[in-house]
């Protein structure tokens, strides 16, 4: 038996290895044709795509498809799909690839808790103004914004970096939160328990922003640079941020949206709610409410009605209201003790004051700054309201919206993500095109912070004089 045992052994050990079988791409060549189709159907920026960057997205797929019959393996194939979002450059197109489920965790300290959901101090990065030659800081006094003042060009100038719009990347604001609200940190926090944490955490990052530009008036500055260079975006608290800065009413920019079943539901799901609570509303506010209820309506309409492209008597993409909601501009308070307020003005839902700084304003920012960060230096832009200053931004644009339309590719499980929206400047494009600054600076992202404060700086007079000249005119 041992002899027998040698000789199969010996006579493996010649055998002709078999084969690997040939990468089959056929799944694969499905999976990028279903994510074709969703950019026919959902995609919000084609015509800036198409138009501006002169990426036609037909011939695109179809290059990418021959790449993908040459893909010899899983990785070539992913690189496939990695190389459509790279050459789309949308800030809103992504492709997330299954991950392996999460272990088992302990009970979480206060810290852990937040880190769960989704608070990450590595959202709110460097920005470009706290090394400006002679900057000068506050006392962080427990406030969550840098802040600080320099001299340039004879005017005090006041600096307040905002590294992130969203709480969720200040954790020790949701720390504060846990312990000021009792939250039990070894029991699950379901949905209740983190709006609870996430409304208090903007309560006081409100605070503490408007808190900076007090500090700022005392501290004698005559103008103000918001930093939101390197700023991945956030929430629409932006919009809010953005009127604590304005001593002028800020329209916000007009809302395009992509035809389909998405936004079907939610207009005739906002309409429906907005005549919900006119059934017990005053009479002056049952009139108002019936009639935004009927501008959701009519957004539905459009919602519904589709379009083929390159038809000259319809728009690819409905348009109703704004950036906020179906008002576009109120007063801060103007909502104050009606539950519905937010659903026609976002801003309502936070706690914020108008015009806390009504000073000449100066917005820093480059090609780092993305999506609700562009929104903020948009609306400010357009209203004439602030001088914007460095390099054109990111052009991430509007994004997703409720959740948005993700496309499960069948064969990948990928998840194809596309913007379902677009924020509509004053001057009609599409925000997705980056903010252009007034003043520019040749900023890149890759330069060390010393050096861009330098670039900023050789240029900081000029955009303190135009600052001065728009605000004399507000």
């Amino acid at each position: 038996m041992r002899r027998w045992g040698l000789f199969a052994a010996l006579a493996a050990s010649f055998a002709v290895p078999v084969a690997a079988a040939p990468f089959d791409t056929a799944p694969w060549l499905a999976d990028l044709e279903q994510a074709r189709q969703a950019f026919h159907a959902k995609y919000a920026n084609w015509d800036w795509l198409e138009g501006e960057r002169e990426v036609k997205i037909d011939p695109l797929f179809d290059s990418l498809a021959q790449r993908m019959q040459r893909a010899q393996n899983q990785a070539q194939a992913m690189a496939v799909f990695d190389r459509l979002v790279r050459r789309t450059r949308d800030g809103h197109v992504e492709i997330r690839w299954p991950e392996p489920a999460p272990a088992a965790s302990p009970p979480s300290q206060p810290s852990d808790l937040c880190s769960k959901l989704g608070y990450d101090a590595r959202q709110n990065g460097p920005g470009t103004a706290q090394t400006l030659p002679g900057y000068a800081p506050l006392p962080s006094t427990g406030n969550s914004f840098e802040a600080g003042t320099v001299d340039v060009a004879g005017a005090r100038l006041g600096v307040v970096r905002i590294g992130i719009f969203q709480p969720q990347g200040y954790p020790t604001l949701c720390q504060a939160a846990v312990r000021e609200l009792a939250i039990p940190t070894d029991k699950p926090c379901d949905e209740t328990c983190e709006d609870r944490i996430v409304t208090l955490a903007y309560r006081r990052l409100t605070e503490g922003l408007e808190q900076r530009a007090r500090e700022l008036k005392a501290a004698g500055a005559t103008a103000l640079l918001i930093d939101i260079s390197n700023n991945g975006g956030g929430s629409e608290w932006a919009e809010a941020a953005a009127r604590i800065f304005s001593g002028k009413t800020l329209t916000s920019e007009k809302r395009g949206f992509v035809r389909g079943d998405h936004w079907a539901k939610l207009w005739r799901e906002l309409g429906g709610d907005l005549r919900e609570h006119a059934k017990s509303a005053s009479s002056a506010d049952r009139q108002r409410l019936l009639a935004w209820a009927a501008e959701a309506d009519a957004a539905a309409r459009q919602a519904e009605t589709p379009c083929t492209l390159g038809q000259p008597t319809c728009m690819r993409l409905g348009t109703a209201g704004f950036s906020t909601g179906l008002v576009g501009a109120a007063p801060s308070g103007a909502f104050a003790g009606k539950d519905w307020g937010v659903l026609v003005f976002s801003p309502a839902q936070f706690p914020y004051h108008d015009g806390v700084w009504d000073g000449p304003l100066i917005v820093l920012v480059d090609q780092e700054t993305w999506s609700a960060a562009e929104e903020f230096a948009a609306v400010l832009q357009d209203n004439k309201a602030a001088i914007v200053i460095g390099s054109r931004t990111g052009g991430a644009g509007c994004g997703h919206t409720n959740g948005g339309t993700p496309t499960t590719l069948t064969n990948s499980g990928a998840v194809l993500e596309l913007p379902d929206c677009v924020r509509v400047r004053a001057d009609g494009s599409n925000e997705v095109r980056g903010i252009i600054p007034d003043v520019p600076v040749a900023l890149r992202a890759d330069d060390g912070r010393a050096l861009r404060a330098k670039l900023v700086s050789e240029r900081l007079g000029e955009a303190i004089a135009q600052a001065r000249a728009l605000n004399s005119r507000n």
